[in-house]
């Protein structure tokens, strides 16, 4: 076997006597490392033989490997050779070109090989740096002993470096994949977030300052984990009938439920919360060794998710139907304000019921407020609110309007508390003779059968799952002639040349004269325009769909806010604004170019006719937006609480409350009696 090459005839070399001179140090190492060279050997056999030698060196090896596996065991441990044999397994067998490959410490050495060793999966290539020998066997000898150095070549080197190039770039997709999707998730989040309706309760941010802190009622949260994962596996339980573990989750929720009861922080918690919270734990972790399946539980916490969302849902729905149906109420202590003003009222004898300095009235030189409102306190937190703030309470001169059902309780209170020295009227809206249905379009409109069909027909949706959006125009204040007076102020105030409008829900924090001087360069009507980037403009009012519409006017013209709006009647008589009010209302009866209410229509009546004023002059959104920020309101002239959440409402948020109810005098026997408090 002269003709042998690699590690097997190295060994063989070893028995004869002209290596007897080897350095003592090389036959110790040689005596130590063969039966791991005879181990790993059979992967540097030469791959080129010919089938019969083939066969006699893979007997020789076999032999070589059993004889090498009992030196073995003596030396290495078991986890090093279920190693080894677990390394041969996935990638064959061992050869130089592994340990070439690997960054091996000075105390590896390669002894008696001289022959290159070729690499089974790419035969045509081999190693630059090992030398062939003739057939004789003689080798150079270094000094140090029989060494080889092997170098990979340069196919190898661009090979590897390409592996490592792909190797990164795909660990770079993988990473910049999964940046994406957190962002597409982060953004599909923040679209969710928007799409919630917020007019009605508020709006709740995690961003609030007591949630900066990570540590900020966790326990409150760690118990409400508990609660969530116990309804899980209390599911997975039944479903693999174990009905015992599910009882015993059952019971630690419901105790859990008891403990957390409504508490939304640590310090809302009951004593025995930490007990429960230990018991829970207990429980789940006996439940995560016996039931725990990754997908199982994922699929029951999705559908958790899915059914929360569908109660939100539903809970949206309710709750704005229950805000629109508690905004056309009356509160009692109010409806019984009422009736006790009105009882006192028709007791007084009738020149007791004169308001003094009615000279005022038709006086164009003094300052005039319209007010329109069947709310009694309401009306009066404007009057008082307007008087304390005035620089000249005795100029200003307040004409309201109620109807038939609230003129003796609006006439008593005023009669109890007189503004100063301001003048005050209050008239009866029936008492306008010449408002009627041959005149005014939208009375006539609501004697009709399909007026009357949309607002009370029992067909219409009226329950807490539906029907919320339909009952918004379905609201009373609809029907009401006080809300459409509005568009007839110079035939109810024929002699006046300038006048402010007010709405009921406003409160005046300064004085308003500065309003009366205002240039309107030949407008008639001065307001606070409430358009944003996209949104209070003419298309969220109007169909544009409807042909008229699309004709006469821009859908991205900005909107404005009715509440204090400041009316030049001379120019509205020489415009005929309400001429253009009845035209464009009459061909709405069948509501196509807007739904109901007053601000539509004024938008199309004073369109391009309307100057805006400054905005700090009227603040809106305290009825229905939560994140007004403080100092606009405080600088504002007039803050408005338009919206569903009114200031005399239990609804009303509480943040605003205290700007209105500091104009009204709770210790009035009137308002003790009828329970009226902040």
């Amino acid at each position: 076997m002269a003709s042998r090459r690699g590690l097997s005839g190295a060994v063989l070399q070893r028995n004869r006597p002209s290596r007897s001179r080897l350095p003592l140090a090389v036959v110790i190492s040689l005596s130590l490392l063969a039966p791991l060279i005879f181990f790993v050997g059979r992967g540097i056999y030469p791959t080129d033989h010919t089938d019969a030698s083939s066969s006699s060196s893979k007997q020789d090896v076999d032999w070589r490997e059993r004889l090498a596996l009992q030196h073995v065991k003596s030396l290495l441990s078991k986890e090093v050779i279920d190693v080894i044999t677990a390394t041969t397994d996935d990638m064959g067998p061992f050869s130089l070109d592994y340990f070439r490959k690997s960054n091996l410490s000075a105390s590896w050495k390669i002894v008696g090989v001289g022959t290159s060793v070729e690499n089974n999966s790419e035969p045509n290539q081999k190693g630059s740096a090992v030398k062939q020998e003739p057939t004789g066997g003689k080798q150079d000898k270094s000094p140090e002993g029989d060494h080889s150095q092997f170098i990979d070549s340069p196919a190898k080197l661009v090979r590897r470096q390409l592996r490592e190039k792909r190797r990164d770039k795909r660990t770079s997709d993988l990473v910049r994949q999964d940046d994406e999707a957190t962002v597409k998730l982060e953004n599909a989040a923040i679209e969710r977030s928007k799409s919630v309706d917020s007019a009605v309760l508020g709006k709740y941010s995690i961003w609030r300052k007591e949630n900066e802190n990570e540590n900020s009622d966790s326990t409150v949260r760690l118990m409400r984990d508990q609660m969530i994962m116990a309804r899980v596996y209390a599911s997975i339980a039944k479903m693999k009938n174990k009905l015992g573990l599910q009882q015993e989750l059952l019971t630690r929720l419901k105790e859990s439920q008891r403990s957390l009861g409504e508490a939304s922080a640590d310090s809302d918690l009951h004593h025995s919360a930490p007990e429960k919270i230990k018991a829970m734990g207990h429980v789940l972790s006996k439940a995560k060794e016996q039931l725990y399946d990754c997908k199982l539980v994922t699929g029951k916490l999705r559908a958790m998710l899915q059914s929360a969302d569908e109660q939100v849902r539903s809970l949206k729905k309710q709750s704005t139907f229950l805000s629109q149906l508690a905004a056309k109420t009356i509160p009692n202590g109010i409806h019984c304000l009422s009736m006790r003003l009105t009882i006192e009222y028709y007791l007084l004898l009738p020149e007791k019921r004169k308001f003094p300095r009615s000279e005022n009235l038709e006086n164009p030189n003094l300052y005039h407020y319209a007010l329109f409102s069947d709310n009694v306190l309401a009306a009066s937190v404007v009057v008082n609110s307007t008087i304390l703030n005035a620089k000249e309470p005795e100029k200003h001169v307040f004409h309201l309007v109620t109807d038939k059902l609230n003129f003796g309780a609006m006439n008593m209170w005023f009669l109890l508390n007189p503004p100063g020295k301001a003048t005050i009227h209050v008239e009866n809206v029936d008492d306008f003779k010449w408002l009627n249905s041959s005149y005014c379009p939208v009375l006539r409109q609501l004697e009709s059968a399909a007026m009357k069909a949309f607002y009370f027909n029992q067909g219409h949706p009226s329950t807490l799952s539906s029907g919320s959006s339909n009952l918004k125009y379905r609201n009373p204040k609809y029907l009401s002639m006080l809300n459409h007076l509005r568009f007839y102020l110079p035939e109810v105030y024929p002699k006046l040349d300038k006048i402010l409008f007010l709405d009921d829900d406003i409160v005046v924090q300064k004085d308003l004269t500065g309003l009366w001087s205002v240039n309107l360069h030949g407008k008639v009507n001065g307001a606070v325009e409430t358009c944003g980037e996209s949104f209070h403009r003419f298309d969220k009012y109007l169909n544009f769909s409807n042909p008229h519409i699309a004709r006469n006017f821009h859908p991205n013209a900005c909107g404005w806010a009715y509440g204090m709006n400041i009316f030049d009647l001379k120019e509205w008589k020489r415009r005929d604004i309400t001429g253009i009010y009845h035209k464009w209302q009459n061909m709405n009866e069948d509501r196509t170019l807007w739904k109901l209410g007053t601000l539509p229509p004024g938008l199309i009546t004073f369109y391009g006719l309307t100057h805006p004023i400054e905005k700090s002059w009227h603040v809106l959104g305290l009825g229905y937006n939560p994140s007004i920020d403080k100092s606009d309101i405080e600088n504002a002239a007039v803050i408005h609480y338009n919206g569903n959440m009114k200031p005399w409402l239990e609804l009303a948020m509480t943040k605003y409350r205290s700007y209105w109810t500091k104009y009204i005098k709770f210790d009035h026997p009137y308002l003790r009696s009828c329970k009226l408090s902040e």
